[in-house]
């Protein structure tokens, strides 16, 4: 109803081809019948005459068929309610139901458009566009893809919106049990022996550790040594023994290793590799970890930061796209490209989803483009969709005119001729 309003209120100008076309159809007509008059008051004076009288007399005739056939279509012709006319304003709606019919049969069959998709290279195309972009269209298309997306990210509000981001990634990480995936990583580093660089690394730091702080153990075995034994300097020998043995284990657990004590801490990462995959108990203990840090005001800072970070980034990419695809990421989709150019099992891949994608649109939506283009037929009044049929076939129908002119004007022609040589 509102697209009827405005288009009545607003009715769509002529365009310039068909008003001349319609001048000189309308100007043969004219023509042709002075022509008629003409050669009727001339035919006594000689023979020739009536074959023009017969000319122009037979083209006045088809002129004014035609021109009755062509404004029947749209409108009552002078006016008269003459059955069988105005066809398009009578019969708007059925038109529009064909119309969705037309489009539905012939275009958004599922089997249709597989057909069709199946001739196209949609992956071939993004190769193109990626390893050697168009100056012309992709540039634009750039330009005003990326001005859009800027007015949007500027537009929208930033603390709402990190929040929203924030509030998804927090969601997500509290969504994803995360105990099965640490264990299924470090049963892979174990596999690969990924982890014994990381056991050495805690070797050589317990012993950075231990000479460190010597005398923190020499005080604690002082405070803890009897009263005699600090007499005697026993405590002493004890604190000398206790720091020098465990000096010795460190350095046999550093250079075997088959150690004892280092295989019980890799039986002990054993054992919590499968614990984080299987058992319930722990399961929840790293769960109960995984909210605390998450909801820690520390954590919730660096999501903020994480979130303008990246939204900076975007805008500054988004406000100069030519110096986005001259840096990192153009090399990155240039070797997106030609690395997508390079695989043909891929670009398989692309153009059998692209071709799935759409054909299930129109399999899901097909019905629903056929009811809007139905009803926005039905929504037009009558005016609006003459006018329109009109301004887009009426300079060809104009052309029917003439031929119906000029044709019917060679066979009055030609029947004058028989009848005179007969």
């Amino acid at each position: 109803m509102i697209t009827a309003t405005r288009a009545s209120a607003m009715p769509e100008a002529t365009p310039p081809a068909l008003v001349r076309m319609r001048l000189v159809a309308t100007a043969l007509l004219v023509a042709m019948a002075a022509l008629f008059l003409a050669s009727r008051a001339l035919a006594p004076v000689h023979p020739a005459w009536g074959f023009v009288q017969a000319f122009s007399e037979a083209a006045m005739v088809g002129g004014l068929a035609d021109w009755f056939a062509v404004t029947a279509l749209f409108r009552h012709p002078l006016g008269l309610p003459i059955p069988h006319t105005a066809i398009v304003p009578r019969n708007k709606d059925r038109i529009g139901d064909t119309l969705a019919v037309f489009l539905r049969t012939n275009f958004l069959q599922p089997v249709v458009i597989a057909r069709r998709m199946r001739r196209l290279d949609v992956a071939g195309a993004i190769v193109r566009w990626l390893t050697d972009p168009p100056e012309g269209a992709g540039g634009r298309f750039r330009q005003g893809a990326s001005k859009m997306v800027a007015q949007l990210l500027e537009g929208l509000d930033p603390q709402r919106l990190g929040g929203m981001v924030k509030a998804g990634i927090a969601g997500r990480l509290r969504d994803t049990a995360l105990a099965p995936i640490l264990g299924q990583l470090l049963t892979a580093m174990i596999a690969g022996n990924r982890h014994a660089p990381l056991l050495d690394s805690t070797i050589r730091w317990s012993a950075k550790a231990l000479a460190a702080n010597e005398h923190l153990i020499r005080q604690m075995v002082h405070e803890r040594a009897g009263s005699v034994m600090r007499w005697t300097g026993l405590d002493e020998t004890v604190a000398d023994k206790l720091i020098d043995g465990l000096e010795r284990l460190i350095v046999e657990m550093s250079e075997n290793p088959d150690h004892p004590l280092r295989l019980k801490v890799e039986e002990g990462l054993d054992r919590l590799a499968w614990d984080l995959q299987h058992d319930p108990d722990t399961a929840l203990r790293v769960e109960a970890m995984k909210a605390e840090l998450i909801d820690n005001p520390a954590m919730q800072r660096w999501l903020d930061g994480l979130w303008e970070q990246a939204r900076g980034r975007l805008l500054a990419i988004a406000r100069d796209p030519e110096g986005a695809m001259n840096g990192q990421l153009g090399d990155l989709l240039r070797q997106l490209g030609q690395t997508l150019g390079g695989d043909p099992r891929l670009s398989r891949s692309i153009n059998r989803f692209v071709r799935r994608t759409v054909v299930g649109i129109a399999a899901d939506y097909g019905d629903g483009i056929v009811r809007l283009v139905s009803e926005t037929v039905r929504s037009w009044d009558a005016r609006t969709i003459t006018r329109r049929l009109e301004n887009a076939v009426g300079r060809d129908l104009q052309y029917i005119r003439v031929n119906g002119t000029l044709v019917g004007g060679l066979v009055g022609l030609a029947i004058h001729a028989v009848d005179v040589l007969l």
